[in-house]
C-alpha cells in the first residue's frame, strides 16, 4: 500500500485538474501570507535598515568569495542542520519535522502533477510520500509530547494551545497524521472519506494561516542568519550606533511593531525578526 499512489483512487471522484488547482492555491496562500506578515511586522524594513547601516559602519569590505563562504556556512548550519538549536533533542526533532515536511510536500506535488491517475508510479515516490509524513509525525509529536512540556524548554501542558503560536505545529501534525490515516484506510468507505476531509482541512489551515502562524519565519530566518555573519565578519557589529537598539525610543517610533525586548542581535533569531510566541520550529 505504501508503494501505491493514494491520489490515483481519488482521481475517480475529484478531477486531477481540481487537485492541481488546490495545490496552486496553497502556494499562493503561502506567498500572500508571507508578504502580509512582513508588511505587518515591518521585519523586512527593519532588516534592510540594519543592513544599510551596517555597510556604512563596516571596518572592511568583504570579497565575493568571503560572502560566498559565509553563505555556505549559513546554509550548512542554520538551514541544513539547524545548528542554532542548542538542545540536541529539539534539534533532532526539528530536523525530522523539517525534512519530513519538505519530502512530503515535494512528493505530493509530484504525485498530483506527474502521476495523478497512475496508481503505480515509480515506487520511490509514494514510498517517500509516506516516509515524509511519518518523519513529520515523529518530529512533531516528539516536540509536542516530550520537548514542549519540559519545564527546561517551555513547560506547556500537552493539551494547552498557545493561540496563534501553535497554529503551525497543529497544522503540520494534522496534515501529516490524517494523510497517513487516509492512505492506510483506502477502501474503508466513510472512515476513509472522513480522514481525507480532515487531511484537506488541516492542510488548508497550515497554508492558509501563514499570516498568523510561524510559517513565514522559515523564509526570513536564513537571510537574517547570513546577515549576522556578515556584520560580524566586516566589523560593523562593533560600530553599530545605539539608534539600532530596538529598545531605543527612536527605533520604537520608526518600527512600532518591533518589540523593545528584542536585542539588536537576538540569540538564534537574527536581525529584524519579531518574536510573538515561542519559536517552536
Amino acid at each position: 500500500m505504501i508503494a501505491s499512489n493514494p491520489f490515483a483512487e481519488l482521481a475517480a471522484l475529484i478531477p486531477p485538474s481540481a487537485m492541481q488547482a488546490y495545490v496552486v492555491v496553497m502556494v499562493l496562500l503561502v506567498v500572500a501570507g508571507t508578504i502580509l506578515d512582513m508588511l505587518h511586522k515591518q521585519s523586512a524594513r527593519y532588516f534592510f535598515e540594519n543592513a544599510r547601516q551596517a555597510r556604512k559602519n563596516a571596518t572592511r569590505t568583504l570579497s565575493a568569495g568571503e560572502k560566498g563562504a559565509l553563505a555556505l556556512k549559513t546554509l550548512g548550519k542554520e538551514v541544513l542542520t539547524s545548528g542554532e538549536f542548542n538542545n540536541p533533542k529539539r534539534r533532532i526533532s526539528h530536523l525530522f519535522t523539517m525534512y519530513g515536511f519538505i519530502i512530503f510536500v515535494v512528493t505530493t506535488a509530484i504525485l498530483i502533477f506527474a502521476y495523478p491517475t497512475q496508481e503505480d508510479p515509480p515506487a520511490l515516490v509514494p514510498l517517500l510520500w509516506h516516509l515524509g509524513a511519518a518523519m513529520l509525525c515523529l518530529g512533531g509529536y516528539w516536540f509536542w509530547f516530550a520537548i514542549r512540556v519540559d519545564v527546561a524548554s517551555e513547560g506547556v501542558k500537552w493539551y494547552q494551545l498557545n493561540g496563534r503560536g501553535d497554529l503551525f505545529i497543529v497544522g503540520l501534525l494534522g496534515m501529516a497524521s490524517f494523510a497517513l490515516l487516509w492512505s492506510f484506510t483506502r477502501g474503508a468507505g466513510a472512515l476513509n472519506t472522513l480522514f481525507f476531509v480532515l487531511f484537506v482541512a488541516f492542510t488548508t489551515l497550515l497554508f492558509g494561516s501563514v499570516y498568523w502562524s510561524k510559517f513565514a519565519h522559515m523564509f526570513f530566518k536564513p537571510a537574517a542568519a547570513f546577515q549576522k555573519r556578515v556584520i560580524k565578519a566586516d566589523g560593523s557589529r562593533e560600530n553599530m550606533p545605539a539608534i539600532y537598539d530596538p529598545s531605543d525610543p527612536e527605533v520604537q517610533a520608526r518600527f512600532p511593531d518591533v518589540p523593545a525586548y528584542m536585542g539588536a542581535n537576538p540569540p538564534n533569531m537574527g536581525l529584524g525578526i519579531k518574536r510573538e510566541a515561542p519559536n517552536h520550529f
